[in-house]
């Protein structure tokens, strides 16, 4: 074999040995491409089996409650695939009230005040797909009395004047009556009035007083609110501390 056998068959070698390297490197490309998009598929399946993630859709603060008066609200959620699952994870309900597991928020609020508390929901009960979110409750006093000019006595005469609030939704028959007791437990009235209170009023201010026999009064002012269609009655009331001394007069 001559010397320029020998070179060619050197170089012919050498393209077959890189054109089998090149075509290694393809089929393996090939492969690699195959396995992500069996990846891919086997991913865009899975997503579609277990679903969207589920989302709370109500708003964190929470239509107002009244104390005593039936409260009935419902969670809900979309996103999820099987039947879900709701309860309380944190913080705590209004005393008197519950969530039960369909996400059925219902009861009759024991008292006032603003309740944080955050609420969970599952998918088919699992615990891994649970979705949590905050929310406050607030429990108003649907009908309210505060001191305007606090009840002092002026002479034999014991003079005052409250503010009366209606915050529910409702107009309400409101009886206010002031009554002013001595201390051998007489009560006298130094002011009433009847009427209806609309719903919505804030602040509105009813005085009261009378003229009273030499002695020391406690005075205890009471409002009742009746919503009769609905057989709802609303009810606040305040004392002065102790007694006020009349001294002038028999």
């Amino acid at each position: 074999m001559t010397t320029v056998q020998r070179v060619a068959r050197i170089v012919g070698l050498s393209l077959l040995l890189a054109w089998t390297m090149a075509m290694a490197a393809c089929q393996l490309g090939l492969a690699s491409a195959g396995d992500e998009q069996t990846q891919a598929q086997g991913a865009s399946a899975a997503a579609q089996q277990n679903g969207p993630g589920v989302v709370i859709e109500n708003e964190p603060q929470m239509p107002d409650a009244y104390p005593h008066r039936h409260y009935e609200l419902r969670f809900h959620a979309h996103g999820g695939v099987s039947v879900l699952h709701w309860k309380v994870e944190k913080g705590a309900l209004p005393p008197g009230m519950k969530l039960e597991e369909s996400g059925l928020l219902t009861g009759e609020p024991e008292r006032t005040g603003e309740f944080q508390f955050t609420v969970s929901v599952t998918d088919g009960g699992n615990r891994e797909s649970a979705v949590q979110k905050g929310f406050v409750l607030r429990v108003v006093a649907a009908l309210a009395i505060n001191w305007k000019a606090p009840a002092r006595v002026t002479g034999n005469r014991i003079d005052g004047t409250v503010e009366v609030s209606n915050t529910s939704p409702d107009d309400m028959d409101l009886t206010f009556i002031v009554m002013a007791v001595a201390s051998n437990g007489r009560a006298t009235a130094i002011g009433y009035q009847h009427f209806v209170l609309k719903r919505g009023t804030i602040g509105m201010e009813l005085p009261f007083g009378e003229t009273l026999p030499h002695g020391g009064y406690v005075i205890h002012v009471d409002a009742v609110g009746e919503v009769a269609p609905k057989n709802l009655i609303y009810r606040d009331k305040m004392d002065t501390p102790g007694p006020l001394q009349v001294l002038v007069g028999p």
